[in-house]
C-alpha cells in the first residue's frame, strides 16, 4: 500500500499577527506554528497584560495595544489570525487591510445571520479568509483520502465520528453559557470534515441534550447528515464519559 501526500505549507515566510491571547492560542495556535516553524510576528488583546504575558512566554517580538495599532506596524504580507468570539470578528475584520490574509477563529457566528454578515465583510473586503477549521488538513485525515483517491481502501460508502470524552468545560467559562454549545463548539469541526470528503449533505438532521447535573446548554449531539440511500454519515458525541479511561476486565 502506498500512502503520498504532503501537507500544504506556504512557498514564502508570512509573519502571523495574532489578535486575542486566549488559551486556545496559548495551547494551540502558538504550539502549532512552533512546529510548523511559522513565525509569530505580534499579537495584541484587549486586555494588554495578557497580551504581554503571552508574548514573553513564547518569544513573541512585538505587543500592540489594539488591532489599528498592530495593523499600522504588520508587514505587509502578514496573516491575522482572530481569536476572539464571533461576536468581534466584524469589528476586528472591518479594521484589516483589503486583501489580507485572515484565520477566523470558529464558530463563524453564533447564528446565520451573523454568518452572512462575516461573509459579506470578507467579500467586501477580498480578504483571503478561512475559518479554523482544521480537522480537514490533519495529518490522518489527508493520509486517509489520499487513500480513498487512490482506491485503495475501495469506495467510500459509511462515515462515522463517535468522540467519547469527559470535556473540562470549566476551562473555558467565556463559552461555557453559549446557548448553542455542542455543535457549534466542538461538532462543526466533524461536520465541516465531513463535507471536505462528500461535499454539502442533502439535509441534516440533529439533536443536542444536556446533561441532568450540569449547567451546560448541551453536551451531547447526535447528527445524521443524508447524502442518499447509499451513504450511512453520522456523528455521535458524548462529552459526559465520567469514567476513566481504563478498561476493567468483567468475567
Amino acid at each position: 500500500m502506498n500512502v503520498t501526500y504532503k501537507p500544504l505549507l506556504p512557498e514564502t515566510e508570512q509573519p502571523i499577527i495574532i489578535i486575542g491571547a486566549s488559551g486556545i492560542v496559548k495551547d494551540a495556535h502558538l504550539p502549532a506554528y512552533k512546529m510548523a516553524g511559522f513565525k509569530v510576528f505580534g499579537i495584541t488583546n484587549r486586555t494588554t497584560s495578557k497580551a504581554h504575558a503571552m508574548a514573553e512566554s513564547h518569544n513573541i517580538p512585538h505587543v500592540f495595544d489594539n488591532v489599528a495599532e498592530a495593523v499600522k506596524n504588520a508587514p505587509k504580507n502578514a496573516v491575522y489570525d482572530i481569536t476572539v468570539l464571533p461576536d468581534q470578528y466584524i469589528e476586528i475584520l472591518e479594521q484589516l487591510p483589503d486583501g489580507a490574509a485572515v484565520l477566523i477563529q470558529k464558530p463563524m457566528g453564533n447564528n446565520y445571520k451573523q454568518a452572512k454578515d462575516i461573509v459579506a465583510v470578507c467579500e467586501r473586503k477580498n480578504l483571503v479568509a478561512a475559518i479554523n477549521f482544521q480537522l480537514r488538513f490533519a495529518s490522518f485525515v489527508s493520509a486517509a483520502r489520499n487513500m480513498i483517491d487512490q482506491g485503495l481502501i475501495g469506495d467510500l460508502y459509511d462515515l462515522e465520528f463517535k468522540v467519547t470524552v469527559k470535556t473540562p468545560w470549566e476551562l473555558f467559562p467565556v463559552i461555557k453559557q453559549h446557548p448553542r454549545l455542542e455543535i457549534l463548539f466542538h461538532s462543526v469541526h466533524y461536520i465541516d470534515c465531513i463535507r471536505s470528503f462528500l461535499g454539502n449533505p442533502k439535509r441534516v438532521m440533529a439533536r443536542t441534550t444536556k446533561h441532568p447535573l450540569k449547567d451546560l446548554s448541551s453536551c451531547r449531539s447526535t447528527i445524521i447528515l443524508d447524502y442518499g440511500d447509499t451513504m450511512s454519515v453520522k456523528i455521535n458525541t458524548n462529552h459526559d464519559h465520567d469514567f476513566g479511561t481504563k478498561i476493567k476486565k468483567v468475567i
